[in-house]
């Protein structure tokens, strides 16, 4: 079995700096971590007093948020496709 190549990139997400290593493109990478800065900062402004963990778990849970209803969307266009063709 062949190993895909691990690439280690270093971010910064709300003023602290990560080193994340995945088997995803440096860009890609680059790309989750601004996301999720955007989202925490957003958070933050509509919520000043929050600490930065209780930042990172509400900034969690919208993110998820986001994903169900975004997967929820997928498969009912894919459930839809699939009666249009039947």
């Amino acid at each position: 079995m062949s190993e895909q190549k691990k690439t280690r990139t270093t971010v910064d997400i709300y003023g602290t700096q990560y080193s994340i290593v995945g088997s995803e493109s440096t860009s890609f990478i680059r790309l989750v971590s601004s996301i999720v800065d955007d989202k925490m900062r957003e958070i933050s402004d509509k919520n000043p007093t929050l600490d930065s963990s209780k930042l990172a778990v509400l900034t969690a849970v919208n993110v998820v948020h986001d994903y169900l209803k975004i997967k929820d969307e997928l498969e009912a266009l894919q459930e839809k496709i699939k009666t249009e063709k039947g």
